[in-house]
């Protein structure tokens, strides 16, 4: 087939261009130059590990170069490109350098100049040109990886070393086709009317696969791709949204596993921005049906900025939101991992500073419960994190209106740490706090002050009443005599006596014990014989 494509065309010079070095870089090639050197400095002084990604399986033994752009006249530019294009389906295996060296520089040396041709927007693609350019792309791009083999077991934040991302070797080959498919869907001699016919659903949910691959210079360039594709593809919008919010609902109900979330909360928080006024009904499903239990993986902490991101471009959209978001927090707040804790009130301070009075009010009963908790945390972060909070302006003017709710609940808690917490920093905070209520309002500070007394003796009276009915119940048991199977009530007094008595009578106790149980062994042995 190649040779009948080759025929057909002028034989005049076998050598590619060599425009290559002097080959304007695009931004994205730039960018993902550059993140492989900095950006992944870290694994680059060791070996990188290599993914055994399954290629499609279209090799030929051999590929011939084309005739450049510019020894063809403009008539036949357009059938060139076709031909460029047809002949980088041809896909190798680089998971061996040593083979096929020479067809895959000329295949890269192809791909570099349809970048450029691509770039210069001489000509409008024809539908011919952007079939065989969206068949490139999928043969190229999509394939198939490998299985999960790590557990997501890991806690927020805990980075292994040993958890290093898997690096593609076909990955300079590919970059190449993400450059040439980013610079041919921002063309403005795409008629998108046309491409929507071949950038169909199916390629988009093809491209969405991709994101769960564990290179992120691949995730980078498939998030700007997506992008530019949302933004082009106009009548694909509402489909790429559920098809987002299909891959958050795996996420997050069935397998906690995906490489890419991250990526995708980021170019979600960009059309979130573009949401017009008021909120579609569907927008706000998405907020409280995926971006709220977002909030419960352990593994939250890899995308925890871009979800915050998400939550908040939704409260400043529509600020009555944020009591319901505060809400979701405070359902999947967690108890036992002090990690989330900190980041969990650092997004509650960022909701609170645009949160209005109204929206506050509902809220701030079991928010500033939940507040109190964590200022007792015996982790001190946590503690100081809560604490921290009374060092925002807006969040001070917010408790200053509604101290006389928000005072009692939090009091326990100030003064329970104030006597007990063995932090020294966490107990200067408190100190300060408890200080400044008492500046605010005294007469509210004293009356909870005399309401926290009481409530101790209180408990103090309860705890002695508990312990009076225990000793009654003790007297009552013990002077009861003993018949059949009764249960006895074992008093501290009778275990000591018991413990004290001499190692012999245990011993002399323990032979014929001993005895009857080897005679009873011996006598349902013959019983059974």
């Amino acid at each position: 087939m190649l040779r009948q494509i080759l025929s057909k065309l002028p034989k005049k010079s076998s050598k590619t261009d060599s425009a290559e070095s002097t080959r304007p870089e695009s931004p994205l090639t730039q960018q993902r130059s550059n993140g492989s050197t900095a950006g992944l400095g870290k694994s680059s002084s060791g070996p990188k590990r290599t993914s055994s990604v399954v290629f499609p399986a279209s090799v030929v033994a051999g590929i011939e170069p084309l005739v450049p752009f510019k020894d063809v006249p403009n008539a036949e530019k357009m059938n060139l490109f076709v031909s460029k294009v047809s002949l980088c389906c041809v896909t190798f295996d680089f998971s061996d350098p040593s083979k096929n060296t020479l067809e895959k520089d000329v295949k890269r040396q192809t791909l570099l100049e349809l970048v450029d041709f691509v770039a210069s927007g001489s000509m409008r693609f024809s539908e011919p040109a952007i079939l065989a350019m969206c068949r490139m792309c999928a043969v190229n791009l999509f394939r198939v990886f490998p299985p999960y083999y790590r557990s997501n077991s890991s806690s927020v934040g805990e980075n292994d070393d040993n958890d290093d991302p898997m690096f593609d070797p076909a990955w300079p080959h590919l970059q190449i086709v993400y450059d040439l498919l980013l610079r041919f869907i921002n063309s403005t001699c795409l008629d998108a009317k046309v491409a929507k016919k071949y950038i169909d659903h199916s390629f988009i949910l093809r491209l969405l696969d991709l994101f769960d691959t564990e290179d992120p210079r691949e995730r980078d360039c498939l998030k700007t791709i997506l992008h530019r594709s949302y933004g082009k593809f106009m009548v694909h919008r509402p489909f790429i949204r559920k098809s987002l919010s299909n891959i958050f609902y795996r996420f997050v109900f069935e397998t906690e596993k995906h490489n890419g979330i991250a990526e995708l909360l980021e170019i979600f928080g960009s059309i979130i921005s573009g949401f017009a006024l008021p909120l579609k009904e569907e927008h706000k499903i998405f907020l409280w049906r995926v971006l709220i239990p977002l909030h419960k993986p352990k593994s939250v902490g890899v995308y925890f900025q871009q979800l915050s991101y998400c939550v908040l471009q939704f409260i400043e959209k529509e600020p009555r939101l944020a009591s319901v978001v505060v809400k979701g927090i405070l359902k999947y707040w967690p108890i036992t991992n002090s990690q989330k804790e900190v980041m969990f009130l650092g997004e509650l301070e960022e909701i609170l500073e645009a949160i209005s009075m109204v929206e506050f009010q509902k809220v701030m009963v079991p928010l500033f419960w939940r507040i109190g908790c964590c200022i007792n945390s015996f982790h001190f972060q946590v503690a100081e994190r809560a604490l921290f909070l009374w060092n925002n302006d807006q969040i001070i003017n917010l408790i200053a209106h509604n101290r006389l709710v928000i005072l009692p609940i939090i009091f326990p808690a100030l003064e329970k740490n104030a006597h007990n917490h063995w932090n020294p920093g966490v107990l200067n905070l408190t100190l300060n706090i408890r200080k400044m209520f008492s500046e605010m309002d005294e007469a509210l500070y004293l009356a909870c002050l005399d309401q926290l007394k009481e409530d101790e003796e209180k408990l103090s009276l309860l705890a002695e009443q508990r312990k009076e009915a225990w000793q009654q119940l003790e007297h009552a048991a013990s002077l009861k005599p003993m018949t059949g199977n009764t249960a006895v009530l074992v008093t501290p007094l009778a275990t000591s006596i018991a413990l004290k008595e001499p190692l012999a009578s245990v011993a002399a106790t323990s032979l014929p014990l001993s005895k009857n149980i080897i005679g009873a062994h011996r006598t349902s042995s013959r019983f059974k014989a």
